[in-house]
C-alpha cells in the first residue's frame, strides 16, 4: 500500500507502507475525436498496461497500469502513455489500497 504525504508546498511524497503489491494506476485518457480505437490498440502494446477500455463520458479510454516500482510506473505513464499519438490529455489515479 502507498500513502501520499502532502508537504508545505503541496509536494507529494509517496511512502511505501509495507504492502508487497505492485504499484498500480488507472489512467483516464482524452483522445482526438475518432481516434479511440487507435489509442486503445497502442495501449495494448505497452507491457505494463494490464487492461484498457473504451468508455463513454468525460474520458474516452481508461487504462490499468502496473509496474515493479513507483518510479517505473511514473515513467511508463509520462513517457509511454501520455506521449502516444492522438492522446490529448490524461488524468492519472494512483491506487493507494487494493481490496480483494
Amino acid at each position: 500500500m502507498y500513502l501520499f504525504k502532502i508537504g508545505r508546498r503541496a509536494r507529494r511524497d509517496i511512502i511505501n507502507c509495507g504492502d508487497d503489491s505492485m504499484p498500480m494506476a488507472f489512467v483516464l485518457i482524452n483522445t482526438e475525436i475518432g481516434s479511440e480505437n487507435e489509442v486503445l490498440g497502442a495501449l495494448k502494446k505497452i507491457d505494463a498496461v494490464e487492461e484498457a477500455y473504451m468508455v463513454y463520458g468525460v474520458y474516452d479510454v481508461v487504462a490499468k497500469v502496473k509496474a515493479d516500482t513507483m518510479g517505473k510506473l511514473k515513467e511508463i505513464v509520462a513517457w509511454h502513455v501520455r506521449r502516444l499519438d492522438k492522446v490529448r490529455s490524461t488524468t492519472t489515479m494512483m491506487v493507494t489500497e487494493e481490496t480483494k
